[in-house]
């Protein structure tokens, strides 16, 4: 008979390393059309999940297309990706649907996450109070990020406060949606802003 190996000799251990990288889930929110679709799709390591839905002749007398112009699609639900920042991390983005008719659907898409990037266009700062307020009411640790279209913005970042009425603790950053590199900064802040939060309630 054959014995089995000894489980003392050459067994295999789990270490740390091996361990699953920790999920943390981030929501990226906005206005219609600032750039959310986008910003999931640059880092994400998989396909991302979409629901973009054709823009009708009937959704473009809704919504405001002046500066999307080319824009034929539209999130009617949500975007997903993720993107494993370490061994030890990896980042779940869930994306809301732009679009005030499609609000009742945030509630379900923001449980349960860590932080969210809330998406600003300089060109039309009004589509962009819900989403700040949203998250203020909510409680939930959250960054501006002015996304760079053309690689410029229409206003300085201390402008941009002001008009938004942003509080001085939340960070407010430049990005390129269509960079990997400026995205995953932008999510870093995000982290740095959402684990802060939690360290000061545990010491509460």
């Amino acid at each position: 008979m054959v014995s089995a190996p000894s489980p003392t000799h050459g067994a295999h251990s789990v270490t740390a390393a091996e361990q699953p990288p920790l999920p943390v889930k981030l929501v990226i929110a906005g206005g219609f059309g600032v750039g959310k679709t986008t910003t999931v799709g640059s880092i994400s390591e998989i396909r991302p999940l979409t629901t973009e839905a054709a823009i009708t002749e009937v959704a473009a007398g809704v919504d405001d297309l002046t500066h999307t112009p080319d824009k034929i699609t539209t999130t009617v639900a949500m975007d997903f990706g993720c993107i494993t920042l370490d061994p030890t991390l990896k980042l779940y983005l869930f994306g809301t649907p732009g679009q005030d008719r499609f609000g009742f659907m945030w509630d379900d898409v923001v449980e349960g996450a860590l932080g969210a990037l809330v998406i600003v266009d300089t060109r039309r700062l009004d589509d962009c109070y819900a989403a700040v307020d949203y998250f203020e009411h909510k409680r939930v640790p959250f960054a501006v990020a002015v996304n760079a279209f053309d690689g410029s913005v229409e206003h300085d970042l201390d402008e941009v406060r002001w008009a938004l009425d942003i509080a001085e603790h939340v960070p407010l950053t430049v990005f390129d949606a269509r960079r990997t590199g400026s995205v995953r900064d932008a999510l870093l802040v995000v982290l740095d802003v959402a684990l802060s939060r939690a360290e000061s309630a545990a010491t509460t």
